[in-house]
C-alpha cells in the first residue's frame, strides 16, 4: 500500500538572505520541481558590500540556471547584508508587495534554527508577510543550531547531481568545506535515511494550510 501523501502548488517562492543560501537549502528540491510548477527565487542582498564577493551575483543565476530556473524568475536585491534587523520594516513592505504580486501556494525561507541575524529576520518578516500561506524552514548548514527537518520531501539521483552542479558553479566559495559535494550528498543522504527513501531535501514546518478533501 502507498502511503506518501503528494502536496503540490501552482506557484512556489524560495526566500533566501543571501546568494547561495537558496541553494544550499533547497538545490534538489528546485531541480526536481522546475518543469512542473511556476518557482520564483528571491535573495534580499546582493552582496556587493564584500569586495572578495564580487562575482556571486553571476555564479548565483548560473547556479539557478543549472536548476532550471530562468532569469526572468531570479530576484537579488540590495538589502545590506549583516544589517537586516536594522532594515527589517523595509524588508516587511518589500515581501508584502512580493505577496501581493506573485501570491505563491508555499514559501520556503530560512529555519527558525538558523543563528544568522539576516537569515533569522528574513524569516521572522517572511512569516508576518505571508500570514495565510504554507511556510517551510530550509537549513543552510553553516548557521544553523538545533535543526531537524520534519518535512521531507523525496527527491533523486538526477536531483542530487543538479544540486551538486549548481553549488559548484560558486567558485568564489571552493574552499568552503559546506560547498563540499561530500557533504551535500551526506546531508540528503541523511535525509532520506529519515524519509525511508534513498535521498531527500530537509525543511521544518514553521506554518503548514491544508484541508481534507
Amino acid at each position: 500500500m502507498n502511503h506518501d501523501m503528494t502536496f503540490s502548488g501552482k506557484r512556489i517562492c524560495f526566500l533566501g538572505a543571501h546568494p547561495d543560501d537558496i541553494e544550499i537549502g533547497c538545490g534538489a528540491l528546485i531541480a526536481h520541481i522546475s518543469g512542473m510548477t511556476s518557482v520564483k527565487c528571491v535573495t534580499l542582498s546582493d552582496n556587493q558590500k564584500n569586495p572578495s564577493l564580487k562575482n556571486v551575483v553571476n555564479e548565483h543565476y548560473n547556479s539557478m540556471e543549472i536548476l532550471g530556473v530562468t532569469r526572468e524568475n531570479v530576484v537579488v536585491k540590495d538589502f545590506e547584508t549583516r544589517r537586516f534587523p536594522y532594515f527589517r520594516q523595509e524588508i516587511l513592505e518589500y515581501l508584502i508587495s512580493l505577496n501581493h504580486e506573485y501570491h505563491p501556494d508555499v514559501v520556503f525561507v530560512h529555519t527558525k534554527a538558523d543563528i544568522h541575524q539576516d537569515h533569522a529576520t528574513v524569516t521572522d518578516e517572511a512569516l508576518r508577510a505571508f500570514r495565510g500561506t504554507t511556510v517551510l524552514g530550509f537549513d543552510v548548514i553553516r548557521s544553523s543550531y538545533g535543526f531537524f527537518p520534519n518535512f521531507l520531501v523525496e527527491v533523486n539521483e538526477d536531483d542530487v547531481k543538479k544540486k551538486l552542479s549548481a553549488l559548484a558553479a560558486y567558485h568564489t566559495y571552493d574552499s568552503k568545506y559546506y560547498f563540499d559535494p561530500e557533504v551535500t550528498r551526506a546531508t540528503l543522504l541523511r535525509h532520506g535515511a529519515l524519509a525511508e527513501r534513498k535521498y531527500a531535501e530537509g525543511f521544518d514546518n514553521l506554518r503548514v494550510i491544508g484541508s481534507f478533501g
